[in-house]
């Protein structure tokens, strides 16, 4: 026999060893018990109003309150979702147990998009460009300025609603997407921390070499930076897209023309024309799931390349 083949029957003999050998088993210990419960509890009153959403929209109304303690509809329906989405007459509504009034879901749905995408894209942009500013460029008052704008992160935003109403009015922009987009667009405090602190984290040296290859200010930015920092850009995007989605006061008071209302909006216009007697909760319900539905799908799509590109530490 070989010295080689000694060598093989040696190895395939250790691995055979190794693979017989009982794996241990990882001690449970009261404290990592006490987390599993804690994170159990906390998914479960995570999920559940969300569950109890769609379990009242699959209601009747006529079992809304007859069949208020079962986990489970006893005779589940989709008419509130049809109903809402303007799919049957009027009569057929009203016998569903609907007040008569419908939503123009689409529109409202499209005009959602368009607020929420354009406050999403514009936003991070100029947060991204204003955090490399404060982490690379060196121009007289930048500290001072970027203390200003980390105080700014402990005024409420209703202290500035006001404020941004009368400007949007007097700019003549009530009931536009400009007028609605505009407080909003340029930056927030927290976006541009949070991307401040990043691209202090990226290496000089990367931006240095690009520098020596001729590459300019703008290039640099554009070219370099963002393309390492897709990680931080979508962690602000979704997050933005999410804040402008359920945004309720501001589209109010700016949006309320057919034109440019939004979701939240119509929902709520919805629920005021149902009598106060007998509120309409299972239409209400279906269409707050349906509002939910476009965010959900996103963030299923986008989470997990959101937690895998957060890994990215700039240097290959």
């Amino acid at each position: 026999m070989t010295q080689t083949q000694t060598q093989t029957r040696a190895l395939t003999g250790a691995k055979g060893v190794a693979r017989t050998r009982p794996r241990t088993r990882r001690a449970v210990s009261p404290g990592r018990v006490a987390a599993w419960v804690v994170l159990v509890v906390a998914l479960v009153a995570t999920v559940f109003p969300f569950y109890w959403m769609v379990r009242t929209a699959l209601t009747p109304a006529a079992d809304l309150y007859s069949d208020s303690t079962g986990l489970v509809p006893q005779h589940p329906t989709t008419i509130n979702f049809l109903r809402v989405l303007g799919l049957t007459s009027q009569e057929e509504a009203m016998a569903a147990g609907g007040s008569g009034a419908q939503v123009d879901f689409l529109r409202y749905l499209l005009n959602s998009v368009v607020y929420s995408g354009l406050i999403a894209v514009l936003q991070t942009l100029c947060c991204a460009m204003a955090g490399y500013a404060f982490a690379r460029l060196r121009f007289p008052g930048r500290d001072a300025v970027f203390g200003v704008l980390i105080a700014a992160l402990m005024v409420p935003p209703i202290f500035t609603v006001m404020p941004n109403f009368v400007l949007v009015k007097n700019l003549d922009w009530l009931n536009t997407f400009a007028g609605m987009v505009a407080p909003s667009v340029l930056m927030t405090p927290f976006a541009i921390f949070f991307l401040r602190q990043f691209f202090l984290s990226i290496p000089r040296e990367v931006e240095e070499a690009a520098v020596l290859d001729g590459v300019g200010a703008w290039g640099l930015f554009w070219r370099v930076v963002l393309p390492m920092s897709r990680g931080p850009l979508l962690t602000i995007g979704l997050t933005t897209t999410v804040w402008a989605w359920k945004d309720y006061l501001w589209p109010l008071l700016t949006g309320r023309d057919e034109e440019t209302r939004v979701l939240t909006v119509a929902l709520g216009i919805f629920q005021q024309q149902s009598p106060n007697t007998s509120p309409d909760w299972t239409g209400l319900m279906a269409g707050s799931t349906l509002s939910v539905l476009p965010v959900l799908v996103l963030l299923i799509l986008l989470g997990r390349r959101l937690v895998e590109s957060l890994n990215f530490t700039g240097v290959k």
